[in-house]
């Protein structure tokens, strides 16, 4: 018998789970979303990928900007459901809304736990240089990240992948494995065990006031950081053409090489730059208002001469 479910999600990242409980034939009597923000060149109001893909499935669809106020949480008690399912919706839960659904709200959280709690946690392992992280199913409490964990799905992180290539992956495994879990929790068979104290660590939102490279770190950490931010909100670093004006460039992916030079350096006409211990060599940029492109497109518009040297 297919359970009755409350989905709580915004970004692209909580859609393919939408989508795998909706195909999986339960009953979805609520998705909540945050409002519609502007968007766009018009700034326009958009609604969240949750919300369209919500729309086209055919659920309604509430956005309170709270659910701290009773008239909010007795509306989502009203619904009747067995379990909310959380997925970077953006929102606190209360208690209140926590004890709602009768099995209680389960989370799809992207790391190791208690590895990475927090806001950005693909983010952060991969500009850690972490070479594994996992999805995981948990029972959710009022403490950030703390519930126990009903079901792990472990994922090698690759030395060059992106936080956008393995945000998609993690995305596509966590939809995989919430079905696993309803399917579980249907059958009266989930069981979930508490997280370790040991190893906690914490995935702060990221700030754009850290996204420029220091080319003064090792060239590892420094690849790890370029590939962390990418693609948003993108490491960079800033250079002036000849006869030109200071120009961000976005680096969204980089190259580890032997090298060595002052850092920030340039160190041939390929853009190796030189860093605190031996060197990067850019892979993909993106200048300001234009397209991503391979750094030999880019070499072909902008020159940086070798024996440069970029600012940190």
């Amino acid at each position: 018998m297919a359970l009755k479910l409350v989905f709580m999600g915004t970004p692209d990242f909580s859609v393919p789970a939408l989508t795998a409980i909706a195909a999986a034939g339960h009953e979805i009597r609520a998705v909540y979303s945050q409002p519609p923000r502007p968007a766009g060149r018009g700034m326009a109001e958009r609604p969240s990928p949750v919300h369209t893909k919500a729309n086209a499935l055919g659920i309604p669809v509430r956005t309170p900007l709270s659910l701290k106020g009773e008239h909010e949480q007795q509306a989502l008690a009203a619904l009747g459901a067995d379990a909310a399912v959380v997925i970077a919706y953006g929102l606190i839960l209360p208690r209140t809304v926590l004890a709602a659904p009768r099995f209680g709200c389960f989370n799809v959280h992207a790391s190791a736990l208690p590895r990475w709690r927090g806001a950005a946690p693909i983010h952060r392992a991969i500009m850690a240089g972490d070479a594994e992280t996992a999805v995981m199913v948990m029972r959710m409490e009022e403490g950030l990240d703390t519930g126990p964990v009903c079901l792990t799905d472990a994922v090698a992180i690759e030395p060059n992948v992106t936080t956008g290539e393995l945000h998609d992956a993690l995305s596509q495994r966590g939809a995989e494995l919430i079905v696993k879990a309803l399917a579980a929790l249907e059958a009266g068979n989930l069981s979930c065990t508490p997280q370790p104290d040991e190893g906690v660590t914490y995935a702060a939102k990221i700030d754009k006031a850290e996204s420029r490279i220091d080319f003064t770190r090792p060239a590892s950490e420094v690849h790890n950081h370029v590939r962390g931010l990418s693609p948003f909100p993108g490491a960079w670093f800033e250079a002036t053409p000849p006869g030109g004006t200071p120009e961000r460039i976005k680096v969204l992916r980089t190259e580890l090489i032997d090298g060595n030079g002052a850092p920030g350096e340039i160190l041939d006409d390929r853009v190796a730059i030189a860093c605190g211990s031996s060197a990067v060599r850019l892979v993909e940029v993106q200048r300001a208002g234009k397209r991503a492109m391979t750094a030999g497109d880019f070499l072909r518009g902008f020159t940086i001469p070798k024996g440069s040297r970029l600012s940190s």
